[in-house]
């Protein structure tokens, strides 16, 4: 096993006050970790921290390779068809991963390459981020709410790509709120609780 990710009593704050109490983490090569807590616990705000798009107010998070991240909101350009945004995050991303249509198929959006992504509902916008993990690989994936509007065959899916990355060697943070993940590997759990929460 190799570390991919670690934190030392990392936290972030909003106006001066903690959103979180101190997180203390470490996740290695085929490990998979969730967020777990009410809403507005900050299960976002730590795994944007994680992934570097959000400095820690006090602490320090460590990542030993280049994650891959998923947000809740599509980060897609509307007027770009499908396939034109998944050959962009190779570009700006680089790595060999799925070729564009075989990424697309591989999500359930097989013969939608040249359908712009502001007309995808928004279970096929969450199926096109999936994609853009199989065409940029990583290590490590980063997940806010994975299954956020995707039906049953969507959450399979999702399981299946999670299932797939392990074997390989590959780790998983990601945070939910309902469902959870029906994988083999037991996942690390983390459980945040709002400020006035926290011990």
């Amino acid at each position: 096993m190799s570390r991919m990710l670690e934190t030392h009593q990392a936290s972030f704050a909003r106006n001066g006050e903690a959103v979180f109490a101190p997180v203390d983490l470490a996740l290695d090569s085929g490990q998979a970790l969730i967020v777990l807590g009410p809403n507005g616990c900050g299960k976002t705000t730590l795994l944007r921290m994680l992934a570097g798009i959000l400095r820690p107010w006090q602490g320090q998070v460590v990542r030993h390779c280049q994650p891959a991240f998923l947000g809740h909101l599509p980060a897609f350009k509307g007027d770009l068809s499908c396939r034109e945004n998944l050959a962009f995050q190779r570009r700006f991303h680089g790595g060999a991963g799925l070729e564009e249509n075989r990424a697309l198929a591989r999500v359930g959006l097989a013969g939608l390459g040249l359908r712009p992504a502001r007309t995808l509902s928004a279970g096929q916008k969450r199926r096109l981020g999936l994609a853009g993990l199989l065409i940029a690989p990583r290590p490590l994936w980063l997940l806010d709410e994975p299954y956020a509007s995707l039906d049953d065959s969507g959450c399979e899916l999702v399981d299946r790509l999670l299932s797939e990355h392990l074997t390989a060697g590959g780790a998983v943070a990601l945070s939910a709120h309902q469902r959870k993940p029906v994988i083999e590997v037991e996942m690390i759990r983390v459980e945040l609780a709002v400020t006035g929460e926290a011990a």
